[in-house]
């Protein structure tokens, strides 16, 4: 099992073109089962979670092939309806399948999905949204059975802006007959991307960004050559690691609106990131100023996947700093980590507190989940002496060799075993 090794204390300086968001890919690679012709999706990343959806879906038939940053994808003997429980398992985006194989198939057998561990993610709302369009569902040993052979559009109500759910019953709706509104539907970028995807594939489809999205029924779509936009998660990161670390870091080819929950907090520190056209620039020379309260929301407030990267900002900052974790409620398993650095940190129920000092300390920690992972080696690169980042594995999921990405931007960083 591989390590990243990070000496610290160096500050970040340069700049990273940022590639197509992993929340948008993956949903958008499971809507090409929607047509039988070729699709291409470019600017992909190289990350296990893309890895692991392109395995499951030539499971079903599908031929796909990631040649650079080129996704190409062609589903004509694509006529499986039964994702593998051990698949299933590794990649929680596996169940965005089950709205596309209903409608291309009318079948699909789904296991509980996978993912990280950071949390109840309820998969009851996708569910229930299917049931109200007209599938039957069964539930045996795990699996999910799903008859979709009376699938049709309806008025169908969330009762929380998921976006899984959400992306699912768009993608079941858009072969389905009649007219289907999402009433409550999540309001993130990668809804909207998944919306223009479909769209170019001839798909009608209305709203999305909005609480209500509207899809009128088509009985056919066709292929599509599609970028995705880019990953908003990936940008925030890199840009939090200038902050907690020192240095004059550019993200390129980004969506600063899409950003905008993080740089109003970032504003108020006294790193403060510049705009220009589709790159941001944070310089940061000094100590974080502390933050008052930061709370995750549903977007556009501030992302849950990118709390862990801020708390280790608020670490070293000056001050006292408050963290409130709405959506996921084991986001805090960092907590551990980073109190073996030197954090002072206290948590109750989903409230953190953060008293800033001056350095972490350089230690051997494990990523538990993803973001808390980045948000690790984030610590490694600001602390004093050597870290140790075990379970990179987590990591892989949704950073393209993070390790090349912080060495770029000048930190001392290698994967080691």
């Amino acid at each position: 099992m591989s390590k990243l090794l990070i000496k610290g204390g160096r500050p970040l300086c340069g700049e990273v073109e940022i590639k197509a968001a992993k929340n948008a890919v993956l949903p958008i690679l499971a809507a090409t089962l929607l047509t039988e012709d070729r699709c291409e999706i470019l600017n992909v990343p190289r990350i296990t979670d893309v890895t692991n959806m392109m395995r499951i879906m030539r499971g079903l038939g599908s031929r796909v092939a990631l040649e650079g940053e080129v996704l190409s994808v062609d589903n004509r003997d694509a006529t499986g309806c039964s994702v593998p429980t051990d698949l299933a398992k590794e990649l929680r985006s596996s169940f965005f399948l089950l709205g596309p194989m209903l409608a291309k198939t009318k079948r699909a057998a789904v296991a509980y999905p996978g993912g990280c561990d950071i949390g109840v993610r309820p998969i009851d709302i996708h569910l229930k949204g299917l049931c109200e369009m007209g599938v039957a569902i069964e539930e045996s040993h795990g699996i999910i059975y799903c008859d979709g052979t009376r699938l049709h559009g309806a008025d169908l109500v969330l009762d929380f802006p998921s976006v899984g759910a959400t992306e699912n019953l768009m993608m079941a709706a858009v072969l389905a007959k009649g007219k289907t509104r999402i009433t409550g539907a999540a309001k993130e970028p990668e809804i909207v991307d998944l919306q223009d995807f479909l769209v170019s594939m001839g798909a009608k489809v209305a709203g999305a960004g909005g609480d209500r999205i509207e899809i009128e029924g088509v009985t056919k779509l066709h292929g599509s050559v599609y970028t995705p936009i880019p990953d908003r998660i990936v940008a925030g990161t890199l840009l939090i690691a200038a902050a907690a670390c020192g240095g004059d870091v550019t993200v390129s080819r980004v969506c600063p609106d899409h950003l905008d929950a993080l740089l109003f907090k970032l504003n108020k520190s006294s790193c403060v990131p510049r705009v220009n056209g589709d790159k941001i620039t944070l310089k940061c020379d000094s100590r974080p100023r502390h933050f008052d309260r930061l709370e995750t929301q549903p977007y556009p407030g501030f992302p849950t996947d990118l709390q862990s990267q801020m708390m280790v900002m608020m670490c070293v900052s000056e001050g006292t700093s408050m963290i409130v974790e709405n959506i996921f409620e084991t986001r805090y398993r960092i907590v551990r980590e980073l109190t073996k650095m030197g954090a002072r940190i206290t948590v109750r129920d989903r409230t953190a507190v953060i008293r800033g000092v001056r350095s972490l300390e350089g230690a051997s920690v494990v990523a538990g989940d993803l973001r808390g992972g980045a948000a690790l080696v984030i610590a490694g690169l600001g602390a004093e002496g050597y870290t140790t980042v075990d379970d990179v594995c987590h990591i892989e999921r949704g950073y393209d060799r993070i390790e090349s990405t912080f060495a770029l931007l000048g930190g001392e960083i290698e994967r080691i075993g």
